[in-house]
C-alpha cells in the first residue's frame, strides 16, 4: 500500500485534473515500454516487459493433452500469476496470494472470455491435434519482478509477446486408432509451428481518480482511484473481455464511454507491442 500525505494526494490529483500527471504524462499516455524475448529457455516461449518501472515475466509451456469433453474441439489454456515478496513487501505471505489470484483471474477473463473459453481472445481451435483426442495444453505462467502500477496491462503485453516467441512442436498423429483409443503421436525435435497471435488482445486499463480516468496508473496513482475498467481489445477492435475492480460503482454510460477509450488508446498499444516484439525477436535472431 502506497501512503502518501495530504499535499501529495491533492498534487496527483490535481495534475489529472490539469491532463499533466506527476511524471509528466498526459492522461491517455503510456510510459516507456521494452520487451525482450527469450528470455527463459525451458520454456516453449517467454517475455520480459518493462512499463515504467513495472516489469513483469511471461513463459509459455506447452504439453499434450485430452480434450474436455464438453469441447472436444479445443485446446486449453491456463494462466498463473506469481507476485514476488522481492517486487513489493505487501506480496509477503496473504497479500501476494490474494493478489496472485486476483490477476489470473482477471487475465483469464479478459483473454479467455472466463472459464467456458466464450469469446476468447486466444484461439483455443488451434490447439487441437486430433479432435476430442489430443490437443495442447498451453501453461501460461507470469511473474511479477517490480511492481509500480498497472500490473494487469503489463503481464497481458507480456503474455502476448511470449505467445509471439512460442514455438510448438509439429505433431504426426498414425492412422488407425479407433472409438476411444488414444492414437499414437510423433512429436518433431526440430519442426516447429510459431504460435499465431494475431486474435490475442491487448489489455487497457482505465483507472478513474476522482473526475477523470488515466491510463497505465503508477502504484500512487492507483492508491488514489475509485474504481478501474480493464478491457481487452483485439486488433480489429473486438471487446474480448472486461474486468472491474475497486468499490465505487459506475454509471453505464461511464462503462461505455471508457470502453471506447480504451479501443481508441489499443490501436496505439497494439502498434507500439508489434514494433517492440518484433526488435525483441530481431535482437534474439542475432544472439
Amino acid at each position: 500500500m502506497v501512503g502518501l500525505s495530504l499535499g501529495e494526494k491533492h498534487f496527483i490529483q490535481g495534475g489529472i485534473d490539469q491532463n499533466l500527471r506527476s511524471d509528466g504524462r498526459k492522461r491517455d499516455a503510456y510510459r516507456p515500454i521494452s520487451i525482450e524475448t527469450g528470455v527463459i529457455p525451458q520454456a516453449n516461449g517467454s517475455a520480459r516487459i518493462r512499463i515504467g518501472a513495472t516489469e513483469v515475466i511471461a513463459s509459455v509451456k506447452a504439453e499434450l493433452g485430452r480434450p474436455n469433453a464438453l469441447q472436444p474441439d479445443k485446446g486449453k489454456v491456463a494462466i498463473f500469476v506469481d507476485c514476488s515478496p522481492v517486487a513489493e513487501p505487501m506480496f509477503e505471505g496473504r497479500g501476494g496470494e490474494e493478489l496472485s489470484t486476483e490477476l489470473s483471474v482477471a487475465l483469464q477473463c479478459c483473454l479467455l472470455g472466463g472459464k467456458s473459453g466464450a469469446g476468447a481472445g486466444i484461439d483455443l481451435s488451434s490447439l487441437i491435434v486430433a479432435e476430442g483426442k489430443i490437443c495442447w495444453d498451453l501453461y501460461i505462467d507470469g511473474l511479477v519482478i517490480s511492481s509500480d502500477g498497472n500490473l494487469l496491462d503489463a503481464l497481458g503485453a507480456a503474455i502476448k509477446a511470449a505467445l509471439s516467441n512460442t514455438g510448438i512442436p509439429r505433431v504426426q498423429v498414425a492412422a488407425g486408432a479407433s472409438g476411444d483409443e488414444q492414437p499414437e503421436v510423433d512429436i518433431s525435435d526440430e519442426e516447429f509451428l510459431q504460435f499465431d497471435t494475431s486474435g490475442v488482445p491487448v489489455i487497457v486499463t482505465l483507472t478513474k481518480v476522482g473526475r477523470h480516468y488515466i491510463v497505465d496508473a503508477t502504484s500512487e496513482e492507483e492508491s488514489q482511484m475509485s474504481s478501474a475498467v480493464s478491457v481487452s481489445i483485439s486488433r480489429k477492435g473486438h471487446i474480448c473481455g472486461l474486468s472491474k475492480r475497486g468499490s465505487a460503482g459506475l454509471d453505464p454510460s461511464v462503462i461505455s464511454d471508457m470502453i471506447s477509450v480504451a479501443r481508441h488508446i489499443s490501436e496505439q498499444l497494439i502498434n507500439k507491442l508489434d514494433s517492440e516484439i518484433s526488435a525483441a525477436e530481431a535482437d534474439e535472431d542475432e544472439m
